[in-house]
C-alpha cells in the first residue's frame, strides 16, 4: 500500500499508538481515525484541558497523558508513566515560526520541540516500541540546513523560517539514522516520516507574526486537516518501507492523494545524520537503548 484513503484503513483493534501533540490538527485527526478504527491511542498533549476535550469527540479507546516536548523532565517523565508495549509512536507534535524563544533546557524553542524533544521520547520508549516510529517533518526542510557551529541560534540574528527548516531537516535526519540503528540492531522497529502539506491546521490559521504571512499565502489553497493526515496515517498503517517519507502527490507536494515521496539532498546526507544524532545524544543524555545497540 503506497497511497491511501481514510476507507482504505484497516482495523487496528489490539494496536497501542502514542500520538503526540494530539489536540488539534494533524495529530488529532490521526488519533481520531486509528481510534475509530480499534487502536487504543494515547493522547500525548501539553494542555491536557485541551487533550481531554478532543478525546471527547473521538470514539474507541482514548487517554489523554501530558507530555511538554520543550521539557526533557516532562518528557521523561511521560515515558516512565506510560503503561504497556507501544505498536506505533507518532511524533507529530511541533511549533512552527514562533517568535524567538527557549525551551526549559535552554534550546532554541523549535530545535528543541520540534526535534529534541522528540529525539528524546522515541530513545526512552523505543524498547518497548513492537513496529514502527512515524515522525512528521514538513517541505520546509527543503530550505533547511543543520548548522553545528550553531545549532540553538545562541550567536547569529534569529530567523523563525531558517530555524523551523533546521528543525524539520533534522525530523528526516533523526529518521533515516533511527532506521540505520534498528538495521544494525536486527529490530523488526521501523522509522518512517512524513509530512502533510500544505494544510489548514493551527499552525497556520493562528494569525501572528510571521504566521499571518503565511496565512495569507498558504491557506486559500490549503488542503483540510483530514487530508493533510493522509500522509501521516499512509506512515502509519500502510505497507511501507523504512526510511520512506509520505507526503502529498499533487503539484510541489502541497496537496493530493497521499504517496511516497522524495527529500532534498541535505535530507540524504548519512554523515550529517550521524553527527545530529550524536549531538542530540550528547545535549539530551538520551542514548539510543544499549538493549538494542549491540550490533550497532
Amino acid at each position: 500500500m503506497t497511497t491511501l484513503t481514510l476507507a482504505q484503513i484497516p482495523p487496528q483493534t489490539g494496536r497501542t499508538v502514542v500520538v503526540t501533540g494530539a489536540s488539534s490538527g494533524i495529530g488529532r485527526v490521526t488519533a481520531q481515525v486509528l481510534a475509530a478504527r480499534g487502536a487504543r491511542v494515547v493522547l500525548a498533549v501539553r494542555d491536557v484541558d485541551r487533550g481531554r476535550a478532543a478525546a471527547a469527540t473521538m470514539t474507541g479507546d482514548v487517554v489523554v497523558r501530558p507530555l511538554d516536548l520543550a521539557d526533557l523532565s516532562s518528557v521523561r517523565a511521560f515515558a516512565a508513566d506510560l503503561d504497556g508495549p507501544v505498536d506505533v509512536l507518532v511524533n507529530n507534535a511541533g511549533v512552527m515560526v514562533p517568535p524567538f524563544s527557549r525551551t526549559v533546557d535552554g534550546f532554541e524553542l523549535q530545535l528543541g520541540t520540534n526535534h529534541l524533544g522528540h529525539f528524546a521520547l522515541t530513545n526512552l520508549l523505543l524498547p518497548r516500541v513492537r513496529q514502527r516510529v512515524v515522525t512528521v517533518s514538513s517541505n520546509a526542510h527543503r530550505f533547511g540546513a543543520i548548522d553545528f557551529t550553531d545549532l540553538n541560534w545562541e550567536r547569529r540574528r534569529y530567523r523563525p523560517m531558517a530555524a523551523y527548516g533546521q528543525s524539520k531537516l533534522a525530523n528526516l535526519l533523526f529518521t533515516s539514522e533511527l532506521q540505520r540503528r534498528l538495521e544494525a540492531a536486527a529490530s523488526p522497529v521501523i522509522a518512517v516520516a512524513a509530512h502533510p502539506g500544505m494544510a489548514a491546521t493551527h499552525l497556520l490559521t493562528e494569525r501572528r507574526g510571521l504566521r499571518n504571512l503565511l496565512y495569507r499565502v498558504s491557506v486559500p489553497v490549503a488542503q483540510s486537516a483530514e487530508d493533510g493526515a493522509l500522509p501521516t496515517l499512509l506512515a502509519t498503517v500502510g505497507d511501507v518501507p523504512g526510511d520512506s517519507y509520505a507526503g502529498p502527490g499533487g503539484f510541489l507536494e502541497g496537496r493530493g492523494a497521499p504517496t511516497l515521496v522524495g527529500r532534498s539532498a541535505r535530507a540524504r546526507d548519512a554523515a550529517v545524520a550521524r553527527r545530529l544524532w550524536d549531538v542530540s545524544e550528547t545535549l539530551t543524555d538520551v542514548r539510543f537503548p544499549a538493549d538494542l545497540a549491540g550490533a550497532r
